[in-house]
């Protein structure tokens, strides 16, 4: 069953993580679901290669909606590939309603551990600690810290949330006004044991 489910999962990197999103940019509702559910990445490699330090730094788009989960067990336990497309459709149609998309989310990695980003448009600043053994960074501002996770996916960057560190991004970094949407992608991400929620980013 293993083999047969990674033959449908086209090869990326994690550290740890299996990482799925999609290659689409585009800004519609059906133009991202329609690339989703076509297109699903992912891999199940624990402590494969990930970022290192330098590999990070850069300008990162927001491309797609992406989904994780911590292990192998997790996964199958969520039900395989077809809950992670699942899981990353209802990312799309809940990020539309927020108004998250490629011309209003990114995040810059600069020389000396600072960042910037903006999510729906809204900025925010401070700086990082990343863990290239582990694959885990904190990005620190001056009301908060939000700790997440990189994946190294085929077109980018996955950057991954649980639950809690996703909703924090959204309403306090992210401002976001859309309480329902935010609470729906914070359930999703609830609703799938070792699940992590985020986006795809490519420069």
């Amino acid at each position: 069953m293993f083999a047969a489910m990674t033959l449908l999962l086209s090869s990326c990197f994690s550290n740890g993580l299996g990482g799925y999103g999609t290659t689409t940019s585009s800004n519609s509702t059906s133009g991202v679901l329609g690339n989703v559910l076509g297109s699903v990445l992912g891999n199940i490699l624990l402590g494969g290669m990930g970022f290192d330090q330098s590999s990070l730094l850069g300008n990162w788009n927001y491309s797609a909606p992406g989904a994780a989960f911590t292990s192998e067990q997790t996964l199958n336990k969520a039900g395989g590939a077809g809950a992670a497309s699942a899981l990353v459709s209802s990312l799309a149609s809940n990020y539309n309603a927020i108004g998250i998309n490629s011309n209003n989310t990114m995040f810059s990695f600069l020389e000396g551990n600072k960042f910037a980003a903006k999510v729906n448009g809204i900025p925010f600043d401070g700086t990082y600690a990343y863990n290239q053994q582990t694959g885990e960074i904190a990005l620190k501002t001056a009301a908060q810290t939000i700790k997440g996770n990189v994946i190294k996916t085929t077109n980018g960057m996955g950057l991954m949330f649980d639950a809690g560190q996703m909703t924090s991004m959204l309403q306090k970094a992210g401002k976001v006004s859309n309480e329902a949407a935010v609470k729906a992608v914070s359930q999703l991400c609830k609703s799938k044991d070792g699940a992590r929620v985020g986006f795809e980013l490519t420069r």
